[in-house]
């Protein structure tokens, strides 16, 4: 059928007979098309990202400064207070090791009694100087320290006591 007897007018009869007509682009062309990767400039630059953190962390390292200041000085008063009351230590400890030297004399003049020659107090040691015992013979016995903390804090457990009581026929090493 043609479109002639479909439009009831005369008309082509033929495509071939159809008018060429293109479509082209608008008159000053089209807008240019966007090829290229370009990815928005949104937050701060590269920049202003660097200056920042290095001034928090400048300002961080000032902060630990500072705190190394404090610290120092409060080390060095500690020190000081130590070293204030160190000599009223050390007469308390002179104090109690001379207590403890007298017992050990008498204790060893006991012992030792029998022994003929045997000088109490002489040290068997030829070094011709003075130094303390080492072997920790001259501290308070759990048994003395307990006779004077118990009674004043009331004890928590009376059996223990009992079991604590200081032997006089034990020997001590």
């Amino acid at each position: 059928m043609t479109e002639a007897w479909v439009r009831n007018k005369p008309g082509m009869a033929s495509v071939k007979e159809m008018p060429l007509v293109q479509d082209g682009p608008p008159p000053g062309g089209f807008a240019p098309v966007r090829y290229a990767r370009r990815i928005p400039t949104s937050g701060p630059s590269a920049t202003a990202i660097f200056l920042t953190a290095f001034g928090a962390f400048a300002y961080g390292m000032y902060q630990v400064g500072q705190g190394n200041k404090v610290r120092r000085a409060l080390k060095e008063e500690k020190i000081a207070a130590r070293s204030a009351i160190l000599p009223m230590l050390q007469a308390e400890e002179d104090e109690r090791f001379v207590k403890e030297w007298k017992k050990y004399l008498e204790e060893e003049a006991r012992i030792m009694k029998d022994v003929p020659g045997w000088k109490v107090g002489e040290s068997v040691y030829n070094s011709g100087k003075w130094m303390p015992p080492a072997t920790g013979e001259l501290r308070p016995e759990p048994q003395e320290f307990l006779s004077v903390v118990i009674p004043k804090l009331g004890n928590p457990y009376p059996k223990m006591r009992e079991s604590m009581e200081y032997k006089e026929d034990i020997p001590v090493c």
